[in-house]
């Protein structure tokens, strides 16, 4: 299967501060990939300098076969990233946002529409398209960031905790929806806290801590390794548990 995104000994430092450390990684085409670790673990810097944020001190990163430092807006054009805590332009509607972006990316007028059209249906903004983002819920203004998000129809979707203001039945649509466009062939890459979120839908999971990959693979692969029966929130717990006793006696 081919390699949608490459990390190749990726670093990121602060200061004095080494956030990710020489992280090598491939996640493929059409693979739900889920990124896990504890607050301060290195997701988030691993994330940002995937999408452009932030700048790797060491390695290299590869999209589609592009190298994003050499060639980033090829490489930038076949992402896109929904953060923890999305900025939106309040001032819009959701469907002036979709046109905006979709002008950003190049798109034709006519696909935007089609695109959009389908968007606003399936997230259920189509009865507000023409109001203000600023009078939404925070749920509402959720569902309008990702629906701007696909609308340029990426071939890797990045998200950071993806469910955050959701409600029950738009969680469950957008797990359906995830399924379905990795079985198309987008590349998902899942972020989360939410480990059942992580266990349920990733094809492979990444276990990071302190900056390192400490496992990878998917469940069935996991609790093989460890000869466990647990489910991820265990593993991951005694995981990282022993990793941080390990880092102590060092």
């Amino acid at each position: 299967m081919a390699a949608m995104v490459e990390f190749i000994g990726i670093k990121k430092c602060y200061g004095n501060k080494v956030a990710v450390k020489g992280l090598d990684l491939e996640i493929n085409m059409g693979e739900i990939f889920a990124l896990v670790g504890p607050n301060g673990a290195g997701k988030t810097s691993s994330l940002k300098m995937l999408v452009g944020l932030l700048k790797p001190t060491g390695g290299q990163i590869r999209i589609g076969g592009y190298d994003f430092a050499a060639e980033r807006v090829k490489a930038k054009g076949l992402v896109s990233f929904v953060p923890d805590t999305p900025y939106v332009y309040e001032k819009l509607t959701p469907w002036e946002l979709l046109r905006f972006v979709g002008k950003l990316y190049s798109m034709h007028p006519k696909v935007i529409e089609e695109e959009g059209t389908m968007l606003l249906e399936f997230f259920s903004l189509s009865h507000v398209q023409d109001v203000l983002i600023e009078e939404f819920s925070h749920g509402m203004r959720q569902k309008a960031v990702l629906a701007s998000a696909l609308v340029h129809q990426p071939k890797v979707f990045i998200l950071d905790e993806p469910m955050v203001g959701l409600d029950p039945m738009s969680i469950k649509s957008f797990k359906d929806f995830i399924r379905r466009k990795a079985a198309e062939g987008m590349t998902i890459i899942l972020s989360t806290h939410a480990l059942y979120l992580a266990e349920e839908l990733a094809d492979r999971i990444g276990i990071i801590h302190e900056g390192e990959l400490i496992a990878l693979g998917s469940i069935k692969d996991l609790q093989k390794k460890y000869q466990s029966r647990e489910n991820l929130e265990n593993m991951f717990i005694k995981l990282v548990e022993t990793e941080e006793i390990r880092s102590q006696k060092e």
